[in-house]
């Protein structure tokens, strides 16, 4: 398990290091308008990518039997899925871009349909790699894929191509992700379509893409909407402001829930030792999840300042406010792999309804007072959807709801004083160029946190140290 978070996160934290570089250069050559128009494209894009057929994937590694026809069964069905998810965007995208009156939508997703042509190459060898909890050659893989989209979105960028460099970039990383997982995997196979047989993977399958949809729904909705309404400017801050805010949430903890949804399946008739895990694990993400948060809520304004540039600016106070609703949809992306593993996918899919309901009604009201009432409408919508999924999940995976405060209240209580003490420094600074004043917020808030967890928090500051030298905390 270590070993398995080490090699899919450890080297994620790497690349990611190295393609932020070159994202954060990008940002900040292109406008907001054209992250804008890229973002009208990501609603089509997300949809349809929730049913691609990694919910098929998954049921292969929870799968008893995972022999060659079961692997070419897999195969063929993620051949036929994406040939008709390609088929379908081409004919929707005139429609699409209708609908946010842009011609040029229509442009972008004619050409983003050749991602569907790599997803079978990735999803299978991923799923025959999960099985065997080698993430090593996962980690490989994702590396120099990401470090190929990172080139190209920098030579889009330099080349003055503008939001097709957006188009471009994870074009490169898909194929050549494809290739590598291929390779890595040796799944190489002759597809079948007699799906004879594979009746309990399409049933699986189809049980997490509809999860998967719900999810769609609650996290597209506010784009969906406020892209009709918004120009691609104000679109383009909004979700500039969403993706800084979700880098932990969108880019760290999928491949930890990854491994852990393949070390849940191996424990999942353990009640004891799940409920432990489970805890553990949250407790564990949430020490490196709050301090980020909150240091980005406190820092907002220098922090766009330096990484994002001043045409930006707009984004300082959106990105203050997102950052403090993003522990929430932390804690709540954590429940899906624990649900899943035991077996129970529609508790997955129950919560993706909840969701899919609540917070698409709070942003068609928010939309109305303009991007910070649909910032507002974070609050208003999610500590609900949270509530709803805890009382519904917990009892699945044997988690006393006490049990689990108990295990986030350190990493919460610390961050929350470093955000205090953070904040009142800040005030009480001289003016600083931005570069200057991010540097020595974010030095003091490390030391203040740092310094709570080894007082007051001692065990859990323990328990991390163990994790990272592999002894039992």
């Amino acid at each position: 398990m270590r070993s398995a978070v080490i090699w899919r996160s450890g080297t994620q934290i790497l690349g990611q290091l190295l393609t932020w570089a070159s994202t954060f250069i990008v940002i900040r050559v292109l406008s907001p308008a054209d992250y804008g128009l890229f973002a009208m494209t990501q609603v089509v894009l997300v949809l349809l990518n929730m049913l691609n057929g990694y919910g098929l994937a998954s049921a292969l590694i929870q799968r008893g039997d995972a022999g060659r026809q079961a692997q070419r069964q897999l195969f063929g069905m993620l051949i036929l899925l994406n040939g008709a998810l390609a088929a379908l965007q081409l004919a929707c995208a005139p429609l699409v871009a209708a609908y946010y009156r842009q011609p040029m939508v229509a442009e972008l997703l004619r050409v983003q349909a050749l991602l569907y042509l790599a997803t079978p190459f990735i999803a299978l060898p991923y799923a025959l790699l999960s099985r065997e909890m080698d993430f090593r050659k996962q980690a490989k893989v994702n590396f120099v894929s990401g470090i190929a989209g990172a080139l190209t979105a920098l030579a889009g960028a330099w080349c003055g191509l503008g939001v097709w460099t957006l188009v471009a970039a994870p074009i490169a990383l898909f194929g050549v992700r494809a290739i590598g997982m291929t390779w890595a995997a040796g799944s190489l196979v002759w597809p079948s379509f007699d799906f004879r047989g594979a009746g309990d993977i399409a049933r699986y399958g189809g049980v997490m893409a509809a999860g998967q949809i719900f999810w769609f729904l609650q996290s597209q909705a506010d784009v969906f909407i406020a892209g009709r309404l918004f120009d691609p400017h104000w679109l383009g801050i909004y979700t500039t402001s969403l993706f800084l805010t979700q880098i932990f949430v969108s880019k760290f903890v999928p491949p930890l829930n990854e491994v852990a949804f393949s070390a849940y399946a191996r424990i999942k008739d353990d009640r004891a030792a799940m409920a432990a895990a489970f805890v553990k694990s949250a407790r564990i993400i949430f020490v490196v999840a709050m301090p980020f948060y909150l240091g980005l809520a406190v820092t907002a304004q220098p922090l766009v300042d330096v990484v994002l540039g001043p045409k930006w600016h707009e984004a300082a106070p959106v990105v203050h406010w997102l950052a403090l609703a993003m522990p929430m949809m932390t804690l709540q992306t954590l429940y899906a792999p624990a649900s899943d593993a035991c077996g129970r996918p529609g508790i997955g899919a129950r919560n993706g309804v909840t969701g899919a309901i609540l917070l698409p009604a709070a942003f068609l009201v928010g939309v109305h007072w303009g991007i910070m009432g649909l910032v507002a409408a974070w609050f208003a919508a999610y500590p609900l959807y949270l509530a709803v999924s805890t009382w519904r999940t917990l009892p699945v995976i044997g988690v006393r709801f006490r049990d689990l405060v108990d295990g986030l209240a350190p990493p919460v209580l610390a961050a929350a004083a470093m955000a205090v003490l953070v904040s009142l420094l800040a005030r009480g600074l001289p003016p600083l160029p931005a570069l200057a004043e991010l540097a020595l917020l974010g030095t003091a808030g490390a030391a203040i946190y740092a310094g709570w967890l080894a007082l007051f928090a001692r065990a859990t500051l323990s328990e991390v140290v163990a994790l990272v030298r592999n002894r039992r905390g």
